[in-house]
């Protein structure tokens, strides 16, 4: 077999990622997003990275949203839970929140897991600007994603790649091999952006707009603009703007910005002229960046992204905002296949007797003994989704190929009939490290019995 032949057979690896911005303008969230994820879709998604600006955070609802998932949270892991995906972490800074979902099948593969935020707003104090991102390793590849709300107004454009620097030189990550964003492999930079389009009057945007036309709007978009002569974002790729500028909208309605606007004195000002804020960029890290490494590193190419879908969803109109949508391919070869644990239900499970499991590790990582199983609903929405979870090896960490049994109490399990998985989850990589095959938790003797029914039983449909 050629070189050529067997780099491409191990290299045939396509990763469908659905990316979803949207500044939500201080609303609460709609009774359905199924159509703003595209789940019914032929071609099916492995992630969801949604990063949403403007999320509702007065002080109290602040503090309230740190103790409990806020409603935008629950609404889309309420949505996707039911269709197999999990999330994986999040990261929020008053309004701006990123969430970051997987399909059970790659948890185990999603390793290294950091978040971190960067104040530029109110002198960085409040938050209101800034950036979140979140970064962790994707069989083995390194990936990033950034999400962002930058200074607003006409004639800030210098400031907002002054503040997309600030927050590139800020952000610090625990890894020797990706200290820094740009470090990564695939950088993905997304957000209410805020730039506008200069220079044309109200009456030709709109009538640009409403023909289609957008062509004729590239010319003085100012993040356009600015790439032609800031090498940093001439790094990062976009897709055509071929749908409506996304900002501003009169809510709850297709209709730009009506309004009169109030100034400071009370007198009417301009109307707002639409813009695409709303954008999703990427950059694939140049090979001329990448470390000298053994003949079979060298051989092995980079993870190579392609935009299938760039658009916006003007139906959903609960903000001044409308949704953008960007959908990928992302074609990598695995580095790691094997799971770091192997987690296996011993034997038949019911709440008659107590349970036993065993699990292994495999490959050798950081563990503790602080690490836990969790026994998970078919459905889960989280790794804290738990119905209950038992300690690993208390008395020291597991060696490598040691298989060790553990047991969970009988009043802590189900009584009911259901489906059920074990997860083993790494107190510091902050992640399902491994997944038993799904099982079955047969009816108790109690429950049947009582003649208990479903929604009495564990909570996770109440």
């Amino acid at each position: 077999m050629s070189t050529g032949a067997l780099r491409n057979r191990r290299r045939n690896h396509a990763c469908r990622l659905h990316m979803l911005t949207w500044n939500v303008a201080t609303a609460e969230p709609p009774d359905d997003v199924r159509s703003l994820l595209q789940l019914d879709s032929d071609s099916p998604a492995d992630l969801f990275v949604i990063g949403l600006q403007e999320v509702r955070a007065t002080p109290v609802k602040y503090v309230s949203d740190l103790i409990a998932e806020d409603s935008w949270s629950h609404l889309f892991m309420n949505t996707l839970g039911p269709n197999g995906f999990v999330k994986v972490t999040s990261v929020r800074m008053q309004g701006l929140l990123l969430i970051v979902f997987a399909r059970q099948v790659h948890l185990p593969f999603i390793r290294d897991i950091q978040s971190t935020y960067t104040r530029t707003g109110i002198f960085g104090y409040w938050g209101n600007k800034g950036g979140v991102s979140v970064r962790f390793s994707f069989y083995g590849h390194m990936l990033c994603f950034l999400n962002c709300h930058l200074a607003a107004h006409m004639n800030y454009a210098v400031q907002r790649v002054d503040e997309f620097e600030y927050i590139l030189d800020s952000q610090d990550f625990d890894f020797y091999n990706t200290p820094h964003v740009l470090d990564h492999k695939v950088v993905f930079w997304f957000g209410d952006l805020n730039f506008r389009i200069a220079d044309h009057g109200l009456h030709f945007l709109r009538s640009s707009i409403n023909s289609g036309r957008f062509n004729l709007l590239w010319s003085k978009d100012q993040l356009l603009m600015m790439k032609q002569k800031e090498p940093l974002l001439q790094q990062f790729e976009e897709g055509p703007l071929q749908f409506k500028p996304t900002y501003k909208f009169d809510r709850f309605s297709e209709t730009y910005d009506t309004s009169a606007q109030k100034t400071w004195l009370g007198f009417n000002g301009k109307k707002r002229k639409p813009a695409w804020t709303d954008r999703i960029l990427w950059r694939i890290k140049p090979t001329d960046e990448e470390e000298c490494g053994s003949i079979a590193d060298d051989e092995e190419l980079p993870v190579k992204v392609t935009q299938d879908i760039y658009t916006c969803d003007p139906s959903y109109g609960v903000s001044d905002h409308k949704p953008v949508i960007g959908t990928f391919n992302l074609e990598l070869q695995k580095k790691v296949e094997t799971p770091l644990v192997c987690v296996s239900a011993e034997g038949q499970w019911s709440a008659d007797e107590d349970a036993v499991l065993t699990y292994t590790i495999q490959e050798k990582f950081d563990a503790c003994t602080s690490d836990w199983i969790g026994l998970y609903k078919i459905g889960f929405r989280s790794a804290l989704d738990y119905i209950a979870f038992v300690w690993v090896k208390e008395d020291a960490i597991a060696d490598v190929d040691e298989v060790v049994q553990l047991s969970m109490k009988r009043d802590d399990l189900p009584l009911l009939a259901g489906d059920y998985i074990l997860g083993y989850f790494s107190r510091n990589m902050q992640s399902l490290v491994g997944l038993s095959p799904p099982f079955q938790i047969m009816e108790s003797t109690l429950a049947l019995l009582e003649g208990l029914v479903p929604e009495n039983i564990n909570g996770l449909d109440k």
